[in-house]
């Protein structure tokens, strides 16, 4: 163990990011809101909570009632899809910043693409070198693995394709196990996800070496 290690770094900057979406298609679904929050080590610095203006929303039944959509607030809350994106991609491309998200490399990576070229703006995967999944670091931390030398994200990329029948590493599963308190009603609003993601994030540190 080395100070190098995120869990000794108690001032690192952290963006804990999440989409809401229309579907589960990784090309075309559109999201409808962006929960972000701004860390410093375990402190929640800074939350933003945009609901995404799509005049052509598809969103089933089904996933209304899984996120709790709402088109009243929905409709209330919704701002232009440029400036969301902005505003966003300031934070997403700040080398300053490591990026935290749940599944973030097996769906949110793709529906911000979605979301970068319903806006007119080229393909740019070029933060992923500083993201950090926990869903990827969860299974690291079940199957007792140490990240070895070398590209870590490509490490995660091949644990999120791993599958392992009875490994459960939903965020639901994930705040149960590390016995962190939380509102499963709350669950898959965006905003909530996140602050779950950074708790579950910095158990995960102390169990896995990044």
């Amino acid at each position: 163990m080395t100070n190098s290690l995120l869990r000794y770094k108690k001032n690192q900057k952290y963006i804990v990011f999440d989409f809401e979406t229309e579907g589960l298609n990784l090309r075309y679904s559109k999201p409808w809101q962006l929960g972000f929050i701004v860390a410093e080590g375990s402190q929640v610095k800074l939350e933003y909570d945009f609901h995404i203006d799509f005049p052509d929303l598809d969103i089933s039944e089904d996933a209304k009632r899984i996120t709790h959509f709402s088109q009243a607030i929905h409709d209330r809350k919704k701002q232009n899809k440029e400036k969301v994106l902005d505003f966003f991609d300031k934070y997403l491309y700040n080398p300053d910043y490591l990026l935290i998200g749940h599944n973030v490399l097996g769906f949110d990576v793709y529906i911000h693409n979605v979301l970068r070229l319903a806006c007119g703006k080229p393909s740019d995967y070029s933060y992923m070198d500083r993201m950090l999944d926990t869903n990827c670091l969860a299974k690291a931390y079940k199957m007792g693995l140490k990240h070895p030398d070398g590209n870590l994200t490509l490490w995660q990329c091949k644990l999120n394709n791993y599958i392992q029948k009875g490994m459960k590493t939903n965020q639901q599963a994930l705040l149960r196990e590390f016995d962190i308190e939380f509102e499963p009603d709350k669950l898959h609003d965006a905003v909530y996800d996140v602050k779950m993601t950074l708790e579950i994030f910095h158990k995960l540190i102390w169990n896995v070496e990044v």
